[in-house]
């Protein structure tokens, strides 16, 4: 038996989040979901007069590959996986996992050499399709959020399908004044971090790339950052979680990092020279995310959060920065979270985790439910 929401989600990431048009050939990357869901995706993609081309994966089996692969074995991937995402208008990623901790026990060097060589399949889908990306409610993500499977699911649905067209309207007066914005300086307990995005320009992200979704983003100018950010969130990179991440920065770069696991985290910095820079900042307004699960495709959309991430910058509103790994960190400003503050070019634009000016107050949660 079908589940409707299903079909309602299916229909919004290929309606509205993808906008998938006739002749479009679609990559469905389904990781650990539910055939019902893969057939409701198919159907929808075929209900647009689209080609959908399947990928099904398991997490456990991601991890032996990974566990085992060399520079000859990612090359071959690498080439057999761009070839086809070259074909690609589309694509479309659910990513579930029964354990968000699968690849604890690969190794650094294993997981920095699959991503170093198979990089260029994630760039030409980032740059050259129309995607999305989204997580599937597993019990193993809602015990991260200390949740039941069942409350967990009604919660996943209600936020993924919500309405992101009025949040969109919501975002523009922030989009206009982050494109237009030089200095920015970031307070909060452990935090005093300054830096440009002078010239940058901002992206709204309204359900199109990501579901859920709620965040403008910009980045720094790649030496502008200096100052230290204290994150108070827990944050979990190729398996491993990391808390109490403190970075230090000078002239752009993370001269110090120390977290509950300094000796990794400093190993994922080094994975290349432009790991140690940032690629992104962005703030985060969606109404129905409060508090985190350790997962980053909700994390980073908390009400009253921000996220600053060191590696890779895209090519939009990017600094030209390049890495193999793109890691958002987040910060949450709300006053049960220690409030903080967010400073425009001197004018207190954020505190505690509330917008300030009355062009901005639509994305504060009491009005963007």
């Amino acid at each position: 038996m079908n589940d409707p929401r299903y079909t309602k989600l299916a229909r919004l990431l290929v309606q509205y989040s993808l906008r998938v048009k006739p002749g479009d050939h679609v990559l469905l990357d389904m990781i650990d979901v539910p055939d019902a869901m893969t057939v409701a995706l198919m159907r929808a993609v075929r209900a647009a007069r689209a080609t959908p081309v399947v990928e099904v994966r398991h997490s456990r089996v991601t991890r032996e590959i990974l566990r085992g692969t060399n520079p000859r074995h990612a090359g071959l991937l690498r080439d057999l996986e761009l070839a086809r995402m070259k074909k690609m208008q589309g694509y479309i990623a659910i990513r579930g996992a029964d354990n968000m901790n699968e690849n604890a026990d690969v190794s650094s060097d294993c997981l920095a050499l699959y991503a170093r060589i198979t990089r260029p399949v994630l760039n030409w889908r980032v740059n050259k399709t129309r995607w999305c990306v989204l997580r599937w409610p597993t019990p193993s993500l809602a015990q991260a959020a200390n949740m039941s499977t069942e409350a967990f699911e009604d919660f996943y649905f209600d936020v993924c399908t919500m309405d992101y067209r009025k949040m969109a309207r919501a975002m523009i007066p922030l989009h206009r004044r982050m494109q237009n914005a030089d200095r920015v300086h970031i307070k909060s307990p452990g935090t005093d971090l300054s830096f440009s995005i002078k010239g940058i320009g901002a992206k709204m992200c309204e359900g199109l790339l990501n579901i859920p979704d709620g965040e403008v983003f910009s980045c720094p100018v790649k030496n502008s950052v200096n100052g230290v950010i204290q994150f108070n969130t827990p944050t979990i990179y190729a398996g491993t979680k990391f808390e109490n991440v403190r970075l230090e920065f000078r002239e752009g770069r993370i001269i110090q990092a120390t977290s509950s696991n300094t000796k990794k985290l400093n190993a994922i910095l080094d994975t290349d020279a432009g790991a140690r820079y940032v690629g992104e900042f962005a703030l985060g307004f969606n109404p129905h995310i409060l508090n985190p699960m350790c997962d980053i495709l909700f994390d980073e959309k908390i009400a009253g959060s921000l996220h600053f991430t060191p590696g890779q910058a895209y090519e939009i509103c990017g600094n030209g920065n390049r890495s193999a790994i793109h890691w958002d960190m987040v910060l949450i400003q709300r006053r049960d979270w220690g409030g903080g503050e967010i400073w425009f070019d001197g004018e207190l634009i954020r505190k505690d985790g509330l917008f300030l000016p009355k062009d901005l107050q639509p994305l504060n949660p009491d009005r963007l439910k």
